[in-house]
């Protein structure tokens, strides 16, 4: 194998010199613009001659003068040295990950906002990375995942499918939040108790979420009543009706973030953290036994850290 690559690397070198030769039209000035010793230049051109099995110059002293073939050599060399002249540099720029392509999907909740702003981050002193972002649901971008449609996805570890033995996961935990309006009396609170929520109407997911399951059992836990009003497919929805002050809610902490990053100075709600505890998970899924991409491996190394941080920062309740 060193002797294929060492034969390439060779070649290249050869060709190079040529074309140098061919456009100065002397060797000396060909050694002094590739930094080289005349006697090296010589011996180059002596080489790839000899490989060839053809003379490409005619000797009259110290000029060379180049027969036709060495005209048609000049052509299909040059396209093969700019074309290997732009492997090296694209090859440059994804060892150095400042080019590529991401192509990422994400649940709805991080795509409205956290995932816009860190990939924009994330690429803002890369020009040459091209990102795809789709938006689908959990299920969705587990079977995308697997079919190796995408180079990374983003989803909650609920609904665990056939399809995570086609995925590498990388998951992250919380705790959810109460999301309640700020105006509501319990929104004072440190930490607030299913018992304090005991009748109170509540925004939930769908009964077939995780989350559904573990707000139920905190409930039942502390003998509370679980009033559901409203139930919906996503979290970020259900904001709409904390801000009326109809519901509260038992929230993820990312969908807590989405929602603070949207609003701004203007949000009306507040998310204070709840007991007893209810687990939430997010996973970053990669396609099974399909290595990463320098970029896509360190965008997942950014995004977990991204992630961990913002958990940490809600959970304390920053």
């Amino acid at each position: 194998m060193f002797s294929i690559w060492y034969d390439v690397w060779m070649n290249f070198q050869q060709l190079t010199v040529f074309r140098e030769v061919m456009k100065t039209g002397s060797v000396s000035d060909a050694a002094r613009n590739l930094h080289r010793t005349q006697p090296a230049i010589s011996a180059s051109l002596k080489a790839l001659e000899a490989s060839l099995g053809i003379e490409l110059f005619q000797r009259d002293g110290r000029r060379l003068l180049p027969v036709p073939e060495a005209y048609y050599l000049l052509s299909e060399a040059s396209e093969i040295l700019d074309r290997l002249k732009s492997a090296e540099s694209n090859l440059s720029g994804l060892r150095d990950r400042t080019s590529g392509v991401l192509r990422i999907v994400a649940m709805p909740g991080p795509s409205a906002h956290i995932l816009p702003r860190f990939v924009s981050s994330f690429i803002d002193s890369t020009p040459d990375v091209q990102v795809t972002f789709a938006t689908r649901s959990s299920p969705q971008i587990r079977s995308l995942i697997a079919a190796q449609s995408f180079d990374l996805g983003f989803c909650d570890t609920s609904n665990t499918l056939d399809q995570d033995l086609l995925c590498d996961s990388e998951n992250l935990f919380c705790k959810c939040l109460c999301a309640l309006h700020m105006d509501h009396p319990l929104a004072k609170r440190d930490v607030i108790q299913a018992e304090d929520l005991d009748g109170v109407p509540m925004g939930v997911l769908q009964p077939n979420h995780g989350t559904y399951l573990e707000t139920t059992r905190a409930f039942a836990e502390r003998d509370a009543q679980f009033n559901i009003r409203i139930d919906a497919q996503y979290f970020i929805p259900l904001f709409h009706f904390i801000e009326a002050g109809q519901i509260c809610s038992i929230v993820d902490v990312l969908s807590a973030e989405s929602y603070l990053s949207s609003r701004g100075d203007q949000s009306r709600i507040r998310f204070v953290p709840f007991e007893p505890a209810v687990p939430f998970g997010y996973s970053i899924l990669t396609p099974y036994n399909k290595p990463m991409s320098r970029l896509s491996g360190a965008f997942v190394v950014a995004l977990r850290d991204r992630v961990e941080n913002i958990i940490k920062t809600r959970q304390s309740g920053s």
